[in-house]
């Protein structure tokens, strides 16, 4: 039998080795994690899909359920105070004068009801599909049609410039830690979630907390905007009303270093 070589143009091929490649290993470890991320996917998603606003409605419908968890705790700690507080009283070895000195730093501290003349400043939302009322403007962007963060702020701070001896936010009586902070279209103030409209109400003299407000730079641009894309602005006398007291913690609580 003739070897390969007799037959023109069937020269022997060379015989190749396999060596050990580690770019092959690398590869094929790549695909190997590729398919335990799909597969951790698929379970935790649970065959749904992940990319849905599903898990963002859920994350909404607990943000709400816990702000109505935290009102009702609010309201149940207020009660058991006040017990507290009548108890104390009975007898507590305490002078006149002292107790006298307590009411009123608890008054001054925000922690009890506050009665007087006072108004109310009401914030809303333009509507969605709101124009530029009048020459000169650009058409809104979306942040031009919503209450922010700055306006409630401007608002409160014009109040306390006014003269204002309590405030109210929504349902909640302001007090020195109280920090107004808006997420979104949103507002959370001391564990409980707002949507607008936002009603705050101050205790005062009325007509100082008006010119306070007239007066504000800050809310002079938000004026503008009223004026411009249709934001919510009323202002209202209320005549004597009770806010209520501060029923939350007053401890503070601060960050503290490790080690």
């Amino acid at each position: 039998m003739s070897n390969s070589a007799d037959f023109p143009g069937t020269e022997a091929r060379p015989v190749r080795r396999h060596r050990f490649r580690p770019v092959r290993v690398l590869t094929a470890g790549v695909f190997a994690l590729a398919g335990l991320i799909f597969f951790t996917s698929f379970h935790t998603a649970k065959g749904t899909n992940i990319r849905t606003d599903a898990s963002l409605l859920r994350l909404s419908d607990l943000i709400h359920e816990r702000s109505r968890a935290n009102g009702e705790l609010e309201e149940s700690n207020g009660v058991l105070r006040q017990d507290v507080e009548a108890l104390a009283e009975r007898d507590d070895g305490s002078t006149r004068a002292e107790d006298d000195r307590l009411a009123a730093l608890e008054e001054r501290a925000g922690t009890r009801k506050l009665e007087g003349e006072a108004i109310t400043v009401t914030l809303d939302d333009a509507p969605p599909d709101a124009t530029a009322r009048l020459p000169g403007y650009p058409e809104p962007q979306p942040d031009y049609l919503v209450i922010h963060q700055q306006d409630l702020q401007a608002v409160v701070n014009a109040m306390w410039q006014g003269g204002a001896e309590g405030i109210k936010v929504m349902d909640q009586r302001l007090i020195s830690t109280s920090a107004v902070r808006c997420v979104g279209n949103t507002l959370i103030l001391q564990g409980r979630v707002y949507s607008p409209p936002y009603k705050i109400t101050a205790v005062g003299d009325p007509e100082k907390l008006k010119k306070a407000l007239t007066a504000s730079p800050a809310i002079q641009n938000y004026m503008v905007y009223v004026n411009v894309y249709g934001l919510g602005w009323k202002v209202e006398d209320n005549g004597r009303v009770t806010l209520p007291g501060y029923s939350g913690t007053v401890d503070l609580h601060h960050a503290k270093p490790v080690g």
